[in-house]
């Protein structure tokens, strides 16, 4: 359904490809005013400690918030009442409906000689269930993917995958593969559980969860990862001998739900009906209270749109900011705003999320095309006194996660990366609390992303948003 919905808006978009080749080769450059006002705008939002207090009014008020739990509406409301109170002209929703999934209770133990307890949280999409066996180990997926058939029949899989902290969370593509297919691939083999090493570099008794799937036909399993101490702990006496473990998980899928994107948007002065789109995600896992993963993420867009939105006069195109639904479970906020928006892609000039953190951001990249160069030196050198310079080798670059789905389907995009060294020690584990927040990176965060949205909506010409058949699918978070 949702591939012919994607067909049938594709052709709508394509219809507004002869009208855009007259201005494809057009130089794109940003007035000399609004750089001027842009510096003014830095130096304001450097000063202003709103992203802070916007991210400590969400994991206060409203804390976890896991979509489809009882605290979705609450995140909704909020998030309504937030953007009218910060002074944007406009605020609607726009539903995204979903399968509901459940965590109700959760725990391991080894058994035998040496039993004792483990720490461990099921990972989303994990069916419930109670099951004891023998521990097979493996080092990574392709060691598992390889295993002899029949040879973990009965078995309890446990892949033993250490991330390690790095400023691009380079691991994580590693470590999210392991949580995504392992469970799949252990299932596939006949085994009738699985542990996981947290997708994770801290070294806390603080297990990670994640979403994992199971391919169609195959019978899920129940699938937990292991805190980093408990994973290292199991190593040690699966390398001492054989090892049974029991994991007990109540939790599942239960209905659907519908939640929704919730927009704000600061109306641009002379050309409204054409968007730059900035945003974070609105849910969170439900361990902690969702700080970094993204309450961090509304807090820097909703703080930069709020800023832009009390300047003297507004840029020439409206900013659109958007808390996207149900990022953590497959991206489905923004694959709704992709599907909803694609037929008017072209009047979108880029596109780009806060879901990182909120440590500083240190590089900047984009897809602009060759025509737009000079508009993309300029955002970057309104960026470099924030001590931002442009991304080298594609690390660290792509559209954000929200945004994926949309520019796979065309739409320009700008990474604003921030350094992911400590990141991945909170994500998705109960530490991901307001407390981890630094105010001073924020507030850089802030003003980088209010500088690049204003210069962008800002910039005389466009910057090449235009409907092109979907690629592969955007990964998850």
């Amino acid at each position: 359904m949702r591939t012919r919905m994607i067909v049938a808006a594709l052709s709508l978009a394509l219809a507004s490809l002869p009208a855009l080749a007259a201005d494809a080769a057009k130089p794109v450059r940003i007035p000399d005013a609004a750089m001027a006002q842009a510096a003014k705008l830095r130096e304001a939002a450097l000063q202003s400690d709103l992203a802070y207090r916007i991210t400590e009014s969400l994991t206060t008020e409203v804390g976890p918030r896991m979509a489809g739990s009882e605290a979705d509406p609450r995140a909704v409301e909020w998030a309504k009442a937030k953007f009218k109170s910060l002074g944007f002209d406009k605020v609607w929703t726009e539903p995204v409906t979903f399968p509901k999934w459940e965590r109700r209770s959760e725990s391991g133990m080894i058994l035998g000689a040496h039993s004792q307890p483990m720490k461990l949280t099921a990972l989303g999409g994990s069916p419930g269930g109670t099951v004891e066996g023998d521990v097979v180990r493996f080092t990574d997926l392709a060691s598992l993917e390889a295993a002899p058939a029949g040879s973990l029949v009965g078995k309890i899989v446990f892949i033993d995958f250490q991330m390690m902290p790095k400023r691009g969370g380079d691991d994580y593509g590693m470590g999210s593969r392991i949580r995504s297919r392992g469970p799949n691939a252990a299932a596939q083999q006949g085994a009738i559980g699985y542990v996981m090493h947290s997708a994770g570099t801290d070294s806390h008794r603080m297990p990670h969860t994640g979403m994992t799937r199971f391919d169609e036909g195959v019978k899920p399993i129940p699938a937990a990862a292991l805190s980093s101490p408990d994973a290292q702990q199991l190593s040690r006496l699966v390398a001492m001998g054989p090892q049974k473990i029991r994991v007990a998980l109540d939790c599942g899928w239960n209905g659907e739900y519908t939640s929704y994107n919730v927009i704000g948007e600061v109306r641009g002065s002379s050309k409204p009906d054409e968007v730059v789109v900035i945003g974070g995600h609105l849910d969170s896992w439900d361990l902690g209270t969702g700080a970094i993963d993204d309450g961090a993420g509304v807090g820097i867009s909703m703080a930069a749109g709020a800023m832009i939105a009390k300047l003297p006069k507004h840029p020439a195109r409206t900013i659109r900011v958007v808390a996207f639904a149900n990022e953590e479970q497959g991206l489905l906020g923004g694959r709704a705003y992709a599907q909803k928006h694609l037929p008017d892609i072209t009047k979108h000039q880029i596109g780009a999320e806060s879901d990182f953190g909120a440590d500083r951001i240190y590089g900047y990249a984009s897809n602009l095309p060759e025509n737009a160069r000079e508009a993309d030196e300029q955002i970057l050198s309104a960026l470099a006194p924030l001590g931002i310079t442009r991304l080298e080798n594609g690390k660290g670059e792509g559209p954000g996660s929200d945004i994926g789905p949309f520019a796979q389907l065309g739409l320009a995009w700008a990474s604003l990366a921030q350094d992911g060294t400590r990141y991945f020690d909170l994500h998705h584990t109960p530490d991901d609390t307001f407390d981890k927040i630094d105010p001073a990176q924020i507030q850089q965060n802030a003003a980088a992303y209010a500088v690049f949205a204003y210069l962008a909506a800002s910039a005389d010409g466009s910057f090449g948003s235009a409907p092109k058949a979907p690629e592969t699918p955007a990964a998850g978070h």
